[in-house]
């Protein structure tokens, strides 16, 4: 699966929200043998676009975000401990005890977010779940100039510090697959489409974790007929889970998006991708009541109204540090991005 090696690189690429130059770099190196033209707009989105060979053809937008869940330093204590804030949505159990980047002016600096000692605690308070407020990054420094000496700053973005690896021939773990699998999906629907009868977006957006920022920028300019948002979905497939709650599973074949709570899918581009995996005979899933969104809520808001879908890859571990998900599903979403693409000519 040739696709492999770019999931690694953008995975292991960091770009935490607001921060995204990085993933950005990658991004557009891997893209621009394959587009007539790229540009970044003021807010930072990636927009790479391929012509149709007809005038008049319709604007098909595809959009992948390149943020990615992280911290962000708020705080230095006199003894030199970071505290911080969130950026994006962590759930605070996930925290405790984990290997962190710091991204100073000076480089990188490892530390791991610490907390009082369980063995201290009293038995209430091991009962309960840690909040992010009384957490803190530990640097290895003794004192807030010792900090500051090492680039250290208020403001400084924080990573989780997670590689890439493949588990299994089909298995694969990482960082931020939430959403370089996208990013990644981006570039392999350019490489399968040979030729183009809608002009066609490739748009790596900004912020999204914080508001879905990005896309409401890039689509305004775009003004896109139609959009895809390539995203990450939860594969609810592990213990503790009922299906009623999250149905999708990994293995499976992509995540067609009906409704969220950013975005009901209009009704031509669900049938569009409906129709295009059931002639291409790849297997899909059916999604909805999922409470998060994706880009495609605000690409849809956008001007006069954009008809949107939603096309996801089945993840399991989503919004933590590290995630699981199957290369196989990988592959038919691209596909299916592929099919869609070539459809909207028709159907827009």
């Amino acid at each position: 699966m040739r696709f492999v090696d770019t999931l690694e690189k953008l995975s292991n690429a960091y770009g935490v929200v607001g921060r995204e130059a990085e993933v950005r770099k990658t991004l557009r190196t891997m893209m621009k043998p394959y587009v007539d033209k790229m540009s970044i707009d003021k807010l930072g989105d990636l927009i790479g676009v391929k012509y149709a060979s007809k005038k008049k053809a319709p604007k098909v937008m595809l959009a992948a975000h390149m943020d990615e869940i992280g911290l962000i330093v708020k705080n230095i204590t006199k003894d030199g401990f970071l505290q911080f804030a969130k950026l994006g949505g962590i759930d605070d159990r996930v925290l405790i005890a984990q290997r962190v980047l710091v991204h100073t002016e000076k480089g990188r600096r490892p530390g791991i977010v610490g907390s009082k000692p369980p063995h201290i605690m009293k038995e209430d308070e091991r009962k309960k779940t840690i909040e992010a407020d009384s957490l803190f990054i530990d640097v290895g420094v003794s004192n807030r100039e010792e900090a500051r000496e090492t680039g250290v700053k208020v403001g400084d973005v924080v990573s989780f510090d997670i590689r890439f690896d493949k588990i299994t021939p089909d298995l694969v773990i990482g960082k931020a697959f939430d959403d370089r699998v996208g990013c990644s999906l981006l570039l392999e629907v350019l490489k399968q489409l040979e030729d183009f009868d809608c002009t066609t977006y490739f748009v790596g957006t900004v912020q999204e974790e914080v508001g879905l920022r990005g896309a409401c920028v890039s689509a305004f300019q775009i003004c896109p007929d139609v959009a895809i948002a390539l995203d990450v979905t939860v594969a609810g497939d592990v213990p503790g889970v009922k299906e009623v709650q999250a149905p999708i599973k990994m293995k499976k074949g992509p995540a067609i998006g009906i409704m969220d709570s950013g975005l009901i899918t209009h009704p031509k581009v669900l049938s569009m991708l409906v129709d295009a995996a059931e002639k291409a005979d790849i297997p899909y899933q059916l999604e909805t009541g999922m409470s998060g969104s994706t880009d495609a809520a605000r690409i849809a808001l956008t001007r006069e109204g954009v008809p949107c879908g939603v096309v996801s890859v089945p993840t399991r571990y989503i919004h933590s540090p590290s995630s699981m998900l199957s290369l196989g599903d990988v592959e038919k979403a691209a596909k299916l991005a592929t099919l869609a693409v070539r459809e909207a000519a028709r159907v827009f």
